[in-house]
């Protein structure tokens, strides 16, 4: 069971709005941290809704480390989400945290809830759990990325009640993992712990376990909302009760139905009802995501006795031999796949940090579909791809391995748990319903391909294919669409792309990576301290893999992998994958800059140079004879040492099908002693659109400190990101420098991340993360200092 309540939106909502929302889940956390059933009355529960309370659990857990049979375990005070491990940024170790772990919490329990049902929900678990409620032993749930609850009400008495938690995060018989291989079978590395929230659910007798809102015939004045109501009753009910589902915009009332109903069963009973006049209601667009929330509530005798709210959009998506088609008009699709790693703490974030990707997806790499990869990502990244406007791929958990019969049922199960959590969310327009990249296995994804179309009909099925799946697939692929992970070089060394497959729907859920062009292997590493020039080819490589899936609209388009870098032990350097656009950090590097520049100059004019200007060891004499810039005008102006070199159009001839080609322009410079300048205006039409300067002089670079928000909760699980770096005087990256930053914090904050922090294996670019302090607001000061560049200081208030 879940609290689906949202807020409800009215168009694309600003920054500022986008800003306050990365804050509601922890708020919810910090209200409910303080919370004690016991000094509450029972009519405290209309909070949340007719006879419902939700007691978020994150605070106050006592950490007992490596499990003690023997129950001598010395505990530590920790907030969830939490790790188990210490982690840096890179060199991850799975023996740190391969191990079984003790968590335990009081929960106190009043007698006003003596007739109340009790359910416990934990959000994910790395990788599985073994919760035990005053000494009983509840059954053990496998899997870390999808949520499970227990009904309680049996086992909780009035007052205090022990609730022991036994994570299990070895390598084990679960998806992704079960290889004999070990951690290195798997494409990305899954610290252990309590990863995500916990909250208890105290509910009636009978109440709305689940709805699923379905939006049909959207593009039609006959448009409606198919409402499949889910109720759960300890026993058969005499009395008939009534059900009203109401579309809501806002406080404004679009349309409402209601019947009555007759509970004749135990357990769970479905109740389809069926919204209509919906004429007046606007579409979800990529620029325009348009929600509303869908109210379900329960009545008896004319009292409501319980409500479900969640939220929804209309659109339309479907996949064609044509191409991808949103609300009718046809969309290439652009976008990039994520790993929800984070340095220190894996995949243990709180909300806000989780909904910061899905902005930088959007507002700055331009992007309008994420795949989730490999396995079902927060709601709290999902809840901001619906705010923003940005479409999703969503997939069970997998990396070309599959178990046994046993570990083939828990796939099932978890494409099953997927669907029935996310449905509702607008942004996801595919079901992945295939373990990424595996083997065709008909028997398995016959199965995982049904329940995906029984669950919800509405979006079409997918998973990834490699050359190896792809060449029996008329005989054994099942899906919707075709989604081929295409690495391979065209003859010339650049980005080959294969024409697609006919007769079917077709994308690309995959390309570029590390493949090696020209060569074979995955071998390229884009890492930031690297050769300059390889990681100019970055951008180049992702910008030819867009162009060429565009020459034919058979070809729906690109999610090319990858936005970020993350924990990993394959094709790795120091068990850190470099294929990101981005870093670790979410710092943009080079790669990134084909990505900025693909937007209207209406919206912001971009001129991202694909070099650093740096006459250092690495690039004597300048960015070469062949630098590329990415940006969004049509002409550059290229100046050195104030002397105007070159005028330079788009290079609409290499890259025809894209809407902001790249500019190349000869940037071979003999005079670097005398250390020029570099400027690039940009105009579009006969206006100039944007100036940017560049300097190589090192003598006068800055060290730059930002945090990504100047609030945050003070909660102990809210955290906002530090960003550090060298830069030149105009603010412009400065590669390869070096040093130690060291950090202080005042107030009540605490640091996530290494400290002090070495800035030559990070490129001269890095983060941490500052996190609050449970129930303590006030004033957070963090003073970074550059052992040659001298101290920043930031200020974030904890509320």
């Amino acid at each position: 069971m879940k609290d689906n309540s949202k807020q409800s939106d009215s168009a694309a909502i600003s920054r500022r709005e986008f800003t306050r929302r990365c804050a509601l889940g922890t708020a919810a956390l910090a209200v409910g941290s303080i919370l004690d059933f016991s000094a509450m009355p029972a009519k405290a529960a209309a909070q949340n809704g007719p006879a419902r309370f939700v007691v978020p659990l994150d605070q106050d857990w006592l950490f007992g480390g490596k499990f003690n049979a023997n129950g001598n375990t010395a505990f530590s005070k920790v907030t969830l989400p939490h790790c188990v491990a210490k982690l840096s940024w890179q060199n991850w170790n799975p023996a740190s945290w391969q191990s079984v772990w003790s968590y335990r919490r009081n929960i106190s329990w009043p007698k006003e809830y003596s007739k109340r049902r009790a359910f416990l929900k934990f959000d994910g678990v790395m990788t599985s759990a073994k919760p035990v409620i005053n000494g009983t032993a509840l059954q053990e749930h496998m899997g870390g990325y999808l949520p499970f609850r227990y009904e309680l009400t049996q086992w909780l008495k009035e007052g205090e009640n022990v609730l022991d938690v036994e994570v299990d995060s070895r390598w084990q018989s679960v998806p992704p993992d079960g290889s004999p291989k070990g951690p290195r079978a798997v494409d990305y590395l899954e610290p252990g712990g309590i990863c995500r929230s916990v909250s208890l659910h105290v509910l009636p007798q009978v109440f709305i376990s689940d709805v699923f809102a379905k939006p049909v015939n959207v593009l039609e004045s006959t448009r409606s909302v198919e409402v499949t109501c889910t109720v759960n009753a300890t026993a058969a009910n005499v009395k008939p009760f009534a059900i009203k589902v109401e579309l809501m915009d806002g406080d404004r009332l679009v349309s409402s139905f209601q019947k009555t109903v007759s509970i004749e069963q135990e357990g769970e009973t479905e109740v389809a009802l069926t919204l209509g006049d919906l004429g007046g209601v606007e579409l979800w667009e990529l620029d325009a995501p348009r929600l509303y929330n869908v109210v379900t509530t329960l009545s008896s005798d004319g009292e409501a006795v319980h409500d479900y709210r969640t939220r929804i959009g209309f659109r339309e998506a479907r996949f064609t031999v044509e191409g991808f088609f949103l609300n009718g008009t046809r969309r290439q699709l652009f976008g990039l796949d994520r790993h929800e790693l984070f340095p220190y703490v894996g995949g243990a974030m709180p909300p806000r940090v989780m909904r910061r990707d899905a902005e930088i997806l959007k507002r700055e790499f331009n992007c309008n579909i994420v795949r989730c990869s490999h396995y079902p990502q927060t709601e709290a990244f999902l809840d901001a791809c619906d705010e923003l406007g940005l479409m999703v791929w969503q997939e069970p958990p997998g990396w070309g391995y599959l178990g046994d019969e046993a570990w083939k049922d828990l796939v099932l199960q978890n494409v099953k748990d997927m669907i029935r959590r996310d449905r509702n969310h607008p942004a996801i327009v595919i079901w992945g319903v295939r373990v990424n990249e595996s083997r065709n296995d008909q028997p398995l994804y016959r199965r995982t391909t049904e329940a995906a179309k029984l669950l919800d009909g509405t979006r079409p099925t997918s998973g990834s294919m490699t050359g190896g799946s792809r060449k029996n697939w008329e005989r054994e692929w099942h899906e919707d669409v075709f989604a081929f992970d295409d690495y391979q070089s065209a003859r010339d060394g650049s980005v080959g792309i294969e024409k697609p497959t006919p007769g079917v729907p077709y994308m690309l859920a995959e390309a570029v990576g590390q493949f090696s062009y020209g060569a074979k292997g995955f071998n390229n590493k884009y890492r930031r301290v690297a050769d300059p020039a390889m990681q100019s080819k970055q951008a180049i490589y992702h910008a030819e893999a867009h162009d060429r899936a565009a020459q034919t609209k058979a070809n729906s388009g690109v999610i090319a992998w990858c936005a970020f870098e993350y924990g990993s032990l394959v094709n790795a350097y120091n068990a850190v994958k470099y294929p990101g656009v981005a870093d670790v950090f979410r710092i943009p590097k080079l790669g990134a800059t084909f990505y900025q520049a693909q937007v209207s100059p209406k919206t912001r004019a971009v001129i991202r140079p694909n070099f650093y200007w740096d006459f250092g060891p690495k690039s004597p004499r300048g960015p070469g004879k062949d630098a590329s810039i990415f940006s969004n005008c049509e002409r550059l102006d290229i100046f050195v040492g104030g002397k105007q070199i070159a005028m330079v159009p788009a290079d609409r001839v290499r890259f025809p099908n894209l809407a902001y080609p790249p500019f190349f322009c000869d940037l071979d410079i003999e005079a670097a002693s005398a250390k020029p300048e570099l400027r690039i205006d940009g105009y579009v039409g006969n206006n100039l659109a944007l100036s940017n300067t560049f300097s190589c002089d090192a003598s006068q670079d800055q060290f730059l400190v930002e945090a990504d928000d100047s609030e945050l909760k003070g909660d102990g699980a809210d955290a906002t990101r530090i960003v550090f770096r060298v830069v030149d005087k105009y603010g412009q990256p400065r590669p390869f420098a070096g040093g130690n930053v060291a950090f202080e914090v005042s107030g009540p904050g605490v640091i996530v991340g290494d400290n002090p922090f070495g800035l030559e294996e990070s490129g001269g670019a890095g983060a941490i993360w500052i996190k609050g302090v449970p129930n303590s607001p006030g004033a957070i000061k963090l003073t970074a200092t550059h052992p040659a560049l001298g101290a920043k200081t930031v200020e974030i208030r904890a509320t």
